[in-house]
């Protein structure tokens, strides 16, 4: 008989997700377009989100979609990017965005993109890009993946003079669908925006 309570009151516990951190490759363009084409070139669709800041100014999420040509490596795969752009954004005192959560699900995992010949979740386009700010971690808990940055990437003082972060990309068995990214302000805010990520 208390053998049957504990078992009732085990089944009862939430179960808790673990939190994972992902394995994260700097990576040059456009060389990083060879993973997912032979030809290195790749035609991709990208959708922007209007980011309300706290202190007034409009920043930009940028998703950016794309799936792994026959006969590359990421061959039937779908790729997925993003970028925080804050560049133009100019409004009232200055706002920050230290880091982004996305519903992602699960991550591919067999692909090197750092050219060390060991397998990356993540990759970061530190070099031949748009942005100067990369991350510092992607963790995983369940679904959700949040990916913080290595320096708060704020607005500026005028148009030009914000900050943008590199794009940063991973890889889903699963096509696009359309969801709701959180991103947080150092302030303590927090946006809900538009982007994309696997269904």
């Amino acid at each position: 008989m208390k053998f049957i309570a504990v078992a009732f009151l085990f089944a009862l516990t939430p179960v808790v997700s673990q939190a994972a951190p992902l394995k994260i490759a700097s990576v040059v363009a456009p060389a990083i377009n060879c993973v997912f084409n032979n030809s290195c070139s790749l035609p991709v669709s990208d959708t922007k989100s209007d980011v309300p800041l706290s202190a007034g100014a409009t920043g930009i999420f940028q998703s950016r979609t794309f799936k792994g040509a026959e006969g590359s490596s990421a061959a039937g795969l779908f790729a997925y990017e993003y970028r925080v752009d804050l560049s133009n954004a100019v409004g009232g005192a200055p706002s920050c965005i230290d880091w982004v959560t996305l519903n992602f699900g699960p991550v591919v995992a067999t692909l090197n993109y750092g050219g060390d010949a060991k397998p990356d979740q993540v990759f970061v386009i530190t070099t031949g890009g748009i942005g100067t700010i990369g991350l510092s971690s992607a963790v995983q808990t369940g679904r959700a993946i949040r990916f913080s940055f290595r320096n708060p990437v704020c607005t500026g003082s005028a148009a030009g003079k914000g900050d943008s972060s590199y794009f940063w990309g991973l890889v889903s068995k699963t096509p696009a669908a359309n969801i709701t990214a959180t991103l947080h302000e150092t302030s303590g805010a927090t946006h809900l925006v538009k982007a994309r990520a696997p269904m």
